[in-house]
């Protein structure tokens, strides 16, 4: 998966370019003209690998060939262990060398700390949703990897979904006044409101939101908007979602998915997930 208007191949060249820039100026000095070499990406962190598509196409670009060893989106707890092997000129590998890790480490990173929080709500029905606080320009990538990691996608961006926030709400003159002008604009889309209090529920309930983004509410305050929502739906199965929103940690998403509700939104897995440690290791073949 990659951004709309733009390739992988275009990602990764735009990355070996600001590595590279007009050339490798330490390996062009050491390796002898002509040498090939094997390398070999050790995993040596527990979580799981995802990036292997970006480390190939770094590899190609740079003139060598890589193999994942290992099926991504998988938990590994054994650890050091391999997962890409590649060869070719051996200049190409140490230019690949960098930029391959920095995707591999990075989207792994979001992987795994997805799958943290995914086994963190096991068993509450509620499910982790990342959010648009994505790094620039790798906002589809990452969204991958939230996907590798158990996680599931809310909308790419502002154009592929409706959802009202505050100051939409203050343009609009109010919740109702949003909920209004959305319907009128585009009838075929569902609509997510962002409630920041037990009264914005209540209202948004009444004006017949699909979707409620609770923002910064107590686990007492979100419990208290499940039994709104549960009320206002009566008998009918077909009720209003909500979604938990603001400051949710690894120590805090049980208790909130306990609450529930059924999406927790953590911006936390996409903008400050730690890189996940691999390393290189190359050979002369």
């Amino acid at each position: 998966m990659v951004a709309p208007n733009e390739s992988l191949s275009e990602i990764v060249a735009r990355a070996l370019a600001e590595d590279i820039g007009e050339g490798d100026l330490t390996s062009a000095a050491t390796a002898p003209q002509g040498a090939r070499a094997r390398a070999r990406i050790v995993q040596k962190q527990p979580g799981v690998v995802f990036g292997l598509a970006a480390v190939a196409e770094t590899m190609r670009q740079c003139g060598a060939e890589a193999d994942g060893l290992v099926v991504e989106g998988q938990w590994r707890e054994d650890v050091p262990a391999e997962v890409v092997f590649a060869a070719g000129p051996a200049t190409g590998l140490l230019a690949a060398e960098r930029t391959a890790l920095n995707f591999l480490g990075h989207l792994s990173g979001i992987a795994t700390l997805t799958a943290r929080f995914v086994a963190a709500v096991a068993g509450t029905g509620a499910r982790i949703l990342d959010t648009r606080k994505t790094t620039p320009g790798l906002r589809t990538l990452e969204k991958a990897a939230v996907a590798a990691g158990g996680g599931v996608n809310h909308r790419i961006g502002l154009y592929d979904a409706i959802l009202i926030k505050e100051n939409h709400v203050a343009l609009a003159g109010g919740i109702a006044e949003a909920v209004e002008a959305v319907r009128a604009a585009r009838p075929e889309l569902g609509v997510e409101i962002e409630c920041r209090s037990l009264d914005d529920v209540s209202t948004a309930l009444e004006a017949g939101a699909e979707r409620l983004l609770l923002d910064n509410m107590s686990p007492d305050e979100l419990r208290e908007a499940v039994a709104l929502r549960d009320a206002a739906a009566g008998g009918d199965g077909d009720r209003p979602s909500l979604e938990a929103s603001g400051g949710v940690g690894l120590d805090t998403v049980g208790a909130i998915a306990e609450t529930g509700v059924e999406f927790i939104s953590v911006g936390a897995i996409t903008h400050s997930a730690p890189t996940l440690d691999f390393s290189l290791l190359l050979e002369p073949s």
